[in-house]
């Protein structure tokens, strides 16, 4: 509690304290009082008008009494730090927000930075206290208190707090009008549109219930399918899809109606696909984005709705089940400074979410990060996204060109499905671009016979693929009630060759309990395969590439197989044989 009167530095005592430090000699002191100020003299903060006078100090001969040498004796005198205000690092939107310009005027403050525990305030006042006891009841936050330079404060209060008035007016005026450019992240809140198909307002219970259910179900897929008489509604949880619902066909008509409504696609247009994206909010609050897919069927409309996951961007690599070595190897890979670097396996095995979560860590102030995309999966601010779009003739290669003119540093291509896009990533990868992408190969070598046959050379190949990585996610067992169990030895064989890996003394099997639905599963984890260029491997790339070989040596140097990986997290107890065995390629190429 603070209980030291307030003092409010003047002209006068700030001379006087400075002349009892010996910082200022008594006649430089008389000489400044007596002087004459001007207007704009006088509305100074003592200290920048004593260092406007360019006075040296009066014990040590040739030490200028600028203002950052009198604001550090001032905060030394206040026992406060001295803070240096970088304007490229004060969150202006959230420091603006603390307090109101006339209080911040009024008490020589600037918030010069905000945590969700503390607020920093840079004050020309330091012995003033009256205003902490004030604002600590507004931000219901702890106040650390600063000193800065007096000049820097009164500056950047002006900026910080016009560029904040100017956001907010922008904001409003704009606030009911079309900026013409697509907006991916409109806000719904469900219930609230009408649909001219589908306006009774059961459809519109059903539709809420619906997608709050997959929510509540972590789901990651929904489908609404039509038969003949009926429609099926399904849900894929844990990468297996589950029956959920059977719709008359009328109302699963009305519920895809209402449906593309919220995903602002034409209700009209039955006969052509369609894609859009809703972003809504989830029962606990948190968001969550659908992207939407419709496609035309023998029975009518089948629509698919993913279901994306803002904190995916989120998950660190121990998260998505990439830890030792092969962690090291891909990290090894992303952090070249150029090369082409391929994620390879089929659709829904987690390429996009290895794909965010690296360029979520490379993506730093430092570098230039633009994506390609189609569509864009997840939106994050610190990426630079682009939606391919064929109306226009923006495919994945005119993308990439024209991405090269934009000074990118890495360069994410959604996928490498033609020999054009090929070329283009090759050609960024030799003018000194990181580049990521995706394949859709059973395997890490298999990418290379890929790129082979959409035309890339294989000298080309040989000079820019810095690395692959297959990989694929098993679901992983339900802590509540996985319990032990006997592992046959050839299971375990099957699982492990061509490596004489011994079994494990533990293994675990899939019971079933209510938390995972009787599944046995719950959540999904990958498995990976990484198969890094070294210059032997390189060796053996050529136009009639012999894949065997390349396999063999890349597991002399390090490399594990899907089926090997798999096996370290059953003997781990986060998984099965059978599940692994499910997904993972057969090892007899091996």
């Amino acid at each position: 509690m603070i209980t030291a009167p307030d003092r409010i530095l003047d002209l006068r005592n700030t001379l006087k304290d400075l002349v009892e430090d010996g910082l200022l000699s008594q006649g430089d002191a008389n000489v400044l009082l007596g002087t004459s100020r001007s207007r704009e003299q006088a509305a100074m903060h003592p200290l920048t008008y004593i260092a406007s006078q360019r006075l040296d100090h009066a014990s040590e001969p040739g030490v200028l009494l600028n203002e950052m040498y009198l604001s550090q004796w001032l905060a030394d005198k206040a026992r406060v730090p001295l803070f240096h205000i970088d304007p490229m690092k004060v969150p202006v939107a959230k420091a603006s927000a603390v307090m109101g310009f006339k209080f911040a005027k009024a008490h020589g403050l600037l918030c010069v930075d905000v945590n969700p525990d503390v607020v920093t305030i840079a004050s020309t006042q330091p012995f003033a206290h009256e205003w902490e006891l004030q604002l600590a009841q507004t931000v219901r936050q702890s106040i650390k208190h600063v000193v800065a330079l007096p000049s820097d404060i009164e500056r950047y209060r002006i900026e910080f707090y016009s560029l904040a008035h100017s956001v907010t007016g922008a904001e409003d005026n704009n606030s009911n009008k079309s900026s013409g450019v697509t907006n991916f992240e409109q806000l719904l809140e469900l219930g609230t549109l009408k649909d001219p198909e589908a306006n009774d307002q059961h459809i519109v219970n059903i539709v809420d219930w619906l997608l709050n259910y997959a929510f509540d179900q972590r789901a990651s897929d929904i489908h609404i399918e039509p038969r003949r008489e009926h429609s099926r509604m399904r849900f894929r949880i844990d990468g297996v899809l589950h029956n959920i619902y059977e719709f008359p066909a009328t109302v699963a008509t009305a519920i895809v109606s209402r449906l593309k409504i919220l995903g602002r696609m034409n209700v009209a247009e039955k006969r052509k696909p369609q894609d859009g994206r809703i972003k809504t909010v989830r029962p606990d609050g948190s968001e969550a984005e659908l992207r939407l897919s419709t496609m035309p069927t023998a029975f009518g409309e089948k629509l698919v709705m993913r279901i994306f996951d803002p904190e995916i961007l989120l998950r660190t690599f121990e998260q998505l089940g990439l830890l030792g070595d092969d962690l090291e190897r891909w990290q090894g890979m992303v952090k070249k400074p150029h090369g082409i670097v391929l994620v390879t396996g089929p659709t829904g095995s987690g390429k996009t979410t290895t794909l965010y979560s690296t360029l979520r860590t490379l993506a730093t102030d430092e570098v230039n990060v633009s994506t390609v995309e189609d569509p864009i999966e997840m939106l994050e601010e610190s990426f630079n996204q682009t939606q391919v779009q064929h109306n226009i003739e923006l495919d994945f290669a005119a993308g990439i060109r024209t991405l090269m003119r934009q000074d990118p540093d890495i360069i994410m291509v959604g996928e490498i499905r033609d020999v054009e896009t090929a070329r283009m990533a090759v050609q960024a990868a030799l003018t000194g671009h990181l580049v990521i992408s995706t394949l859709h190969t059973n395997d890490a070598s298999s990418a290379i016979s890929r790129l082979l046959d959409l035309g890339v050379p294989s000298y080309l190949l040989r000079a820019t693929v810095l690395g692959v990585m297959a990989q694929r996610l098993v679901r992983t067992l339900c802590p509540h009630c996985k319990k032990e169990t006997a592992l046959q030895e050839k299971d375990w064989q099957d699982l492990v060759k061509p490596w004489k890996v011994g079994k494990p003394a533990q293994v675990y099997e899939a019971e079933g309990c209510l938390e995972c639905r009787n599944t046995g599963y719950l959540g999904r984890q990958g498995i990976y395969e990484i198969l890094s260029l070294s210059e032997s491997v390189q060796e053996l790339i050529d136009d009639n590439c012999d894949l065997m070989k390349v396999r063999q040596l890349a597991m002399r140097e390090g490399m594990r197989t899907l089926r090997l990986s798999g096996a370290q997290k059953v003997a781990a107890g986060l998984t099965t044989v059978s599940e692994v065995l499910r997904v993972a390629p057969p090892a007899e190429k091996y």
